[in-house]
């Protein structure tokens, strides 16, 4: 018996349509993604007895993370340095010449870093200087 041999063709995978969906689907994302940075510093207050006052409308916030980072009113600095934190401060007098001061610093951030942003207050003439506590956990 002689059986006819069929000519096979030679079997290829064309690549072309997939890579199109991959890169259609990389645009995609690429497009309908969100990219936002957080501002916030995660704080942890130190505790006082002392009765909480209420903090003036338009008083300058400066918060004070646990490795010693600053924020004025949400805005982060891109470094701790004096000069920049007081470039900060006027920045956000916005031409008032006095506002009073709320510095919000983690139970653990360096003395250093506190001192710092009350001598920057002070250096601008800010002299009305609150910090901020939570009250401590009842125990009876």
């Amino acid at each position: 018996m002689n059986f006819k041999r069929q000519n096979r063709e030679e079997v290829a995978v064309n690549l072309t349509p997939l890579i199109d969906i991959v890169f259609l689907l990389l645009i995609f994302f690429m497009v309908s993604t969100t990219f936002t940075k957080e501002n916030h510093l995660s704080i942890d207050l130190p505790e006082a007895t002392a009765e909480a006052a209420n903090a003036p409308i338009q008083a300058l916030e400066i918060l004070i993370s646990a490795s010693g980072e600053y924020s004025v009113n949400d805005q982060s600095l891109v470094n701790a340095q004096l000069q920049t934190l007081k470039r900060a401060l006027q920045k956000m007098l916005g031409g008032r010449e006095t506002a009073p001061v709320v510095i919000t610093a983690d139970a653990k951030t360096p003395h250093e870093a506190v001192v710092k942003a009350m001598d920057a207050a002070g250096q601008l003439g800010l002299v009305n200087l609150s910090i901020t506590t939570r009250q401590p956990a009842k125990s009876e």
